[in-house]
């Protein structure tokens, strides 16, 4: 250990796993550790005896859940987009060969008190019931000038530039109800709150589009692809990726301290009695918690079920999104459900879990509407995490930190705060915060021009 890196990462939740992998492809000499024995961090999947333990302090869940080794229980469960930014990441450094994807049956949006389809293209639009009939035309004609728009064909801009343009203005050109503006806005367009409206067309448009373009990808009932088995097995499979580019992994490792020069530069890290020097430290803010700052709360309910979600054509695996709007609140709720057909849990069982940026300090009563809707739920776990982010000066201390959150299980003492991920049941925010560190960290942009070809899912027979 006593030798000098390009980077020393802290952590392995996904985000500093998948950052790990990039680096060392890129060439970068990395070490990377964890106070842990096991890989994953937040990101981790648990059995049914570790969900109990965590949740209840006791390893004994009710026989009737069938057998705890067939249980694999995200602790951040979020659906890939099928044309997304972590698909692309994971061509890009071939860890497709470590994983298997199934589609996701449903996307689904909350509306006037009830649980519909997404629509994501023209004839889709004409097919809906979220519309009345002259507001499906409209709606079409929307998503045909989506559909055709190309950046670098002019003639499909119809004479708008959407750097200028903001999406409020495009959407008024089209006359969209309100109700339509929120559904595109918060489930296709994956937007977090209203704000999009007042900034330029051409990301709002960029969405749409792909999301469409995904949804057409396997043509499945959603855009989103899960992997077999959950998301536990992304942390490593983005492990053996660096360590067969040369980085190095060493797992509990205690008292992990990063150590700066008299300028306030990170020179190395030391743990038992060892110390690797390096240039730049990556981590989770647990490592260095005087250089973050809360900036937000989630509340969030983990449900186990032996049905499906009602009203979303029995899907087995299905995201539905909650806008702000239609519960009178700040922050859209999200759902999300899979099951025993992605080998997540015992047959004839489902996951869901519903979570929202926290506005009280009363989950339960907060996640309410979201938990109205799953039907019967079996058994029931609430929890919170704090979200936090860097304030620190990277270029100034040479330390680099992902957004981060603290779990705090109810009726259980908080640990400490591992790798931080939104509300939402998707990867797209989640991406964002790794690219935006990889360029940081290298002063590059992350090529993700890829053949998405090479990721493959299987789809219901």
């Amino acid at each position: 250990m006593d030798e000098e890196y390009d980077v020393i990462v802290l952590g392995t939740g996904l985000k500093e796993c998948i950052l790990s992998g990039l680096l060392s492809v890129d060439g970068l000499k990395v070490l990377h550790m964890d106070r842990n024995d096991y890989y994953g961090g937040a990101s981790t999947s648990l059995n049914l005896k570790q969900l109990w333990k965590r949740f209840r302090g006791e390893d004994t869940p009710p026989e009737q859940l069938g057998s705890s080794r067939e249980y694999n229980v995200d602790m951040i469960p979020k659906f890939m987009m099928a044309n997304g930014a972590l698909v692309r990441v994971l061509i890009h450094t071939d860890v497709t060969k470590y994983l298997n994807f199934k589609a996701v049956d449903g996307s689904f949006v909350y509306n006037k008190k009830k649980i519909h389809k997404v629509p994501a293209t023209d004839v889709e639009a004409l097919k809906s019931p979220l519309m009345g009939l002259f507001e499906k035309r409209r709606a079409r004609k929307f998503f045909i000038y989506v559909q055709d728009y190309d950046e670098n064909d002019p003639k499909s801009h119809e004479g708008l530039d959407l750097n200028q343009v903001t999406a409020r203005q495009l959407i008024s050109k089209y006359g969209l109800e309100d109700d339509t503006i929120d559904f595109i806005g918060h489930a296709l367009a994956l937007h977090l709150d209203d704000h999009y409206l007042d900034q330029p067309a051409k990301s709002f448009v960029e969405r749409v589009k792909l999301y469409a373009e995904s949804l057409a990808r396997f043509q499945g009932g959603s855009p989103y692809i899960y992997p077999l088995y959950g998301l536990g097995e992304l942390p490593q499979a983005f492990a053996r990726l660096s360590a067969v580019y040369g980085g190095t992994y060493m797992l509990n490792k205690p008292d992990c301290t990063v150590h700066f020069d008299e300028n306030g530069k990170a020179i190395g890290v030391t743990s038992e009695g060892e110390t690797a020097k390096c240039k730049k430290v990556l981590c989770d803010p647990s490592y260095l918690p005087d250089k973050v700052q809360k900036v937000g709360k989630v509340s969030r309910a983990i449900c186990i079920m032996n049905h499906p979600i009602p009203n979303t054509h029995d899907s087995q695996s299905v995201q539905v999104i909650i806008p702000q709007k239609q519960l009178g609140r700040k922050s859209d709720m999200y759902l999300f459900c899979c099951s025993y057909a992605h080998n997540v849990a015992a047959k004839g069982k489902y996951i869901a879990f519903v979570t929202t940026e926290a506005e009280t300090d009363q989950p339960e009563v907060e996640l309410k509407p979201g938990i109205d809707l799953l039907g019967a739920v079996e058994e029931i776990f609430y929890d919170t995490y704090d979200r936090f982010e860097p304030t620190n000066d990277h270029e100034g201390d040479g330390c680099f930190i992902s957004k981060v959150r603290r779990i705090c299980p109810r009726h259980l003492p908080p640990p400490p705060p591992p790798p931080s991920y939104d509300a939402t049941t998707h990867f797209e925010t989640t991406v964002q915060d790794v690219i935006a560190l990889y360029s940081k960290i290298t002063g590059k942009v992350l090529d993700l021009s890829v053949d998405l070809s090479a990721a493959s899912a299987a789809t219901e027979e």
